[in-house]
């Protein structure tokens, strides 16, 4: 068993992604509004920091906030499918600005379902 966390910065796939998700059988997901630190950092005003400048710059047109999609995944090929729809939907999720997956194994849930007692 393992929860998928997907950071996504380019939120207008979001819908998409759910979608794809109940098409394979995901039937519940937690989804957040989410923000990164170099977003958040760039937004502190007063300060005569240097490196808050160039962060500023750097990260002028990137979008400040995001959305965090968790789901536990009780399946390993399930957990491959939705993996490979998230890689699909959003292309390269290597290029800068699209967002992370990452995986985290799972020992005990509560809350989920009776069927696993």
């Amino acid at each position: 068993m393992n929860v998928l966390f997907i950071v996504l910065n380019k939120t207008e796939y979001l819908d998409e992604i759910l979608d794809a998700f109940v098409d394979i059988g995901i039937g519940g997901a937690t989804i957040m509004d989410s923000q990164g630190m170099g977003s958040a950092m760039t937004a502190i005003e007063n300060t005569e920091e240097p490196f808050y400048g160039v962060l500023k710059s750097m990260l002028n047109d990137s979008r400040p906030y995001n959305k965090t999609i968790f789901t536990v995944i009780k399946d390993e090929e399930l957990l491959e499918k939705a993996v490979n729809i998230v890689k699909e939907i959003v292309g390269d999720i290597y290029k800068p600005g699209v967002g992370i997956m990452f995986t985290l194994p799972l020992g005990n849930t509560y809350g989920i379902s009776r069927n696993d007692e």
